[in-house]
């Protein structure tokens, strides 16, 4: 398994500048300020309930009322994997099509992800927890995209599986922004954190 991220034209990605977020009466965050810079490894960390799935969607460029700036460098790609898999079904094939990535190489991480063979004509919503986030890994891992966001990436994944994954992230050193309660996976792969 490798990580090949294009270079993008700009050291700077991501800039929040004071952003609070809010939805009615309730705050989410406030006053968040932070950069993603080319290379960082960012944990972003913080009770349940404190906005980092919204921080995440607002970087992902979806309306969120908010106040402050946020900055994306131009033709900024992203690969987003969300701790929802819910909506996961069909295939791998057409879900390899419909998001245009190499279906030969999806199928291959999954193989060493410890997929066996039969899997891949299932239907994905027959896919367990594990499996399901595996699937989603796999896709990010295809896509080639300046920054990795991965929210809660180790949900329901088999040790040996999160081994593979962590040696990868510290082979190849992705820019990542990602949320995840395994302290000590945070410890290895962060070179920065961000609390919320």
């Amino acid at each position: 398994m490798k990580i090949v991220q294009p270079i993008s034209h700009t050291n700077r990605l991501v800039t929040l500048d004071d952003v609070s977020i809010r939805y009615g009466d309730k705050i989410a965050c406030r006053d968040v300020n932070f950069s993603i810079e080319r290379g960082d490894r960012i944990a972003l960390q913080g009770k349940n309930g404190s906005g980092k799935s919204s921080v995440i969607k607002l970087i992902m460029g979806e309306n969120i009322q908010h106040t402050g700036s946020v900055t994306r460098a131009s033709q900024l790609r992203i690969s987003y994997v969300s701790q929802d898999t819910s909506f996961l079904r069909g295939n791998l094939t057409d879900y390899a099509h419909e998001y245009g990535i190499d279906e030969s190489l999806f199928k291959a991480i999954l193989r060493k992800l410890d997929f066996s063979r039969t899997q891949f004509d299932k239907d994905m919503q027959t896919f367990s927890g594990g499996q399901k986030k595996k699937t989603l890994i796999a896709k990010s891992l295809c896509e080639k995209a300046h920054l990795l966001i991965w929210d809660e990436p180790l949900n329901f994944i088999d040790v040996l599986s999160r081994m593979q994954i962590e040696e990868l992230l510290l082979t190849h050193k992705p820019t990542i922004l990602f949320v995840e309660h395994d302290h000590i996976f945070c410890g290895k792969i962060a070179n920065k954190t961000m609390c919320l």
